[in-house]
């Protein structure tokens, strides 16, 4: 696969995870207080949101802050996101994320 190959396999996948994470959990997008997503670059993270249906507003990045950490992004973009109490007790919360041999999931949790 070459790169806009990956892109478009990634944003698809990411995407469509998010939706069925939040269908196992009896929840929709307008139930999820924050998004945060593999912090591959900012083209993949925004497109990713638009294709689930979520606006920015509601997506973490520290992309621009760490580059990419690999399989530490999801981690510690929720750690961060605690820190700055963008997520109180009781909040629905998607994860997503894409990696290295085309793999990728979802999880939707309350904080």
């Amino acid at each position: 696969m070459e790169g806009r190959e990956v892109f478009k396999h990634a944003v698809r996948c990411m995407a469509d995870s998010c939706n069925v994470a939040l269908q196992n959990a009896g929840l929709t997008v307008d139930d999820v207080q924050l998004l945060i997503p593999h912090q591959a670059n900012i083209r993949i993270i925004e497109a990713t949101a638009k294709y689930a249906g979520l606006p920015m507003e509601k997506v973490f990045v520290n992309v621009n802050r760490y580059g990419n950490m690999s399989s530490a992004t999801v981690p510690v973009a929720l750690d961060e996101a605690d820190e700055e109490g963008l997520i109180a007790p009781g909040s629905n919360v998607l994860t997503v994320a894409f990696g290295s041999g085309l793999t990728w999931g979802a999880m939707a949790l309350r904080w």
